[in-house]
């Protein structure tokens, strides 16, 4: 795995062969955290670093103004208990007074922190850095972002700020054009130096809060203070045979409708359209409140659809060990609020009290008997996030993802989803894991072995 020659711990190159795999919707991200991987980090460890590079790469989507969830799995005996949740969904502040453009409270960072917290391996301000870097000297505008730019860039461009960063000549940014975000970069040095508690209680907060005013936003520091990530069991099915899925519970209810979308296509894999039926009915009835998640994913509910949904984003990761991290991330809003936090380079994501909640939708395929690592799925799309996580899912738990195997195809639209699977478990045999990312889309997948 790694030998007297072989770079140091902390540099890429320190492990050789198996590293593990990554798939996301941004190849930049997708790179970031195989180099985490490869310079010795854990899942989380490569997770944390993918979150924060898509900030960068990918900030129509993910952002420090925005948040999401994660689920996270420990390989062997300290999986016993099963996955757990890290939930840092956007919320509203406590008042909307003032707001011409109401902004969520900021939870993507402490979010990526609380996962850090219990699972990460490597020092956080390491996982930091790459974004850090990417910002303050630019990246290639890539296929993912530049398509986001042309669907919002009419309104986008009203910002002074977003017309600097995302416009050049009144014309949206063009697939490989270079993006440099040096004001987020200095944001990102703060994090990194100072911690991530300054962004909520310190000097940052005060700073990001007071920009985000002048920007059409209304939450306060007080607001940044009391804004915590919940670390929670996650909701599971059973899956054929040994094992369990487990999928993000409410708040981050995609998770609840995956789950439903799931349990349609066991009892019939070709019917999509009722496995649709049913995620939506079951997101739709948790919405209107007074019932748990189990008693819906128990029983009968009734047809029901949802509002038109915010865009997101996701990606798994796997590492050599078989710990597995999944995310879905989101603005609540193609780049959120459509402002720019001035001098910060924060793109504000929109609060939910002015957009319904996305369906973040991401499982884990695990074996409760021996605590091994089966298979991960995050997908996006929409109303079709839930479907594409079941049906992904679904495929990976049929072989679809191992190496032996033809890699998965496209999950139904408009769905999009990551997936790695090892249809022999991990740890076991490395040799039966793949990956892949949706072929329609512009992510990347990326593993060795």
């Amino acid at each position: 795995m790694f030998g007297p020659s072989a770079p140091p711990a902390g540099q890429v190159g320190h492990i050789s062969g198996f590293l593990g795999a990554v798939a996301a919707d941004e190849p930049q991200a997708a790179l970031v955290a195989r180099g985490v991987l490869s310079a010795g980090g854990n899942a989380a460890d490569a997770a944390v670093a993918l979150g924060f590079a898509l900030a960068v790469t990918l900030p129509s989507r993910a952002g420090l103004g925005g948040g999401g969830a994660c689920l996270s799995w420990r390989a062997g005996a300290a999986g016993k208990d099963g996955p757990v949740a890290v939930l840092f969904t956007p919320r509203a502040p406590a008042s909307t007074a003032g707001s011409s453009r109401p902004a969520a409270v900021p939870m993507l960072a402490r979010g990526l922190y609380a996962l850090h917290a219990r699972d990460g391996s490597q020092p956080f301000e390491t996982l930091v850095s790459p974004a850090e870097r990417l910002a303050r000297f630019g990246v290639p505008a890539s296929r993912a972002l530049v398509s986001d730019l042309a669907v919002v860039a009419g309104p986008l461009a009203a910002d002074p700020e977003a017309d600097r960063i995302f416009f050049r000549a009144g014309r949206p940014l063009a697939d490989g054009a270079p993006l440099a975000q040096p004001e987020l970069g200095a944001t990102l040095a703060q994090i990194r130096v100072a911690g991530v508690g300054d962004l909520y209680q310190g000097v940052l907060g005060r700073r990001v809060a007071d920009a985000a005013r002048q920007a059409g936003g209304s939450f306060t520091i007080a607001d940044l203070r009391a804004a915590l990530p919940q670390v929670t069991a996650p909701l599971t099915v059973p899956a054929p045979g040994p094992d369990l899925v487990a999928v993000l519970p409410p708040p981050a209810d995609g998770g609840l409708a995956a789950a439903a979308a799931f349990q349609a296509l066991r009892a019939n894999p070709a019917d999509d359209a009722a496995a649709t039926a049913r995620a939506l009915a079951a997101a739709a009835r948790w919405r209107q409140g007074g019932i748990t998640p189990q008693a819906i994913l128990a029983g009968n509910v009734a047809a029901a659809g949802l509002p038109a949904l915010p865009a997101s984003t996701s990606f798994a990761v796997l590492d050599r060990n078989g710990n597995a991290v999944t995310c879905a991330l989101t603005m609540d809003n193609l780049f959120g609020t459509g402002r720019i936090a001035p001098s910060t380079g924060m793109v504000l994501a929109a609060s939910p009290s002015a957009f319904p909640p996305p369906l973040l939708s991401a499982a884990i395929a695990y074996n409760p008997n021996v605590h091994a690592f089966r298979a991960a799925v995050a997908s996006s799309g929409q109303e079709g996030a839930p479907l594409a996580t079941a049906a992904g899912m679904m495929q990976a738990l049929a072989g679809g993802a191992g190496r032996s195997q033809p890699a998965p195809g496209a999950v139904p639209g408009p769905g999009r989803a990551n997936i790695i699977a090892c249809s022999q478990y991990l740890p076991g045999e490395n040799g039966s894991c793949g990956w892949a990312t949706d072929p329609r889309g512009a992510g990347l997948a990326a593993g060795s072995n």
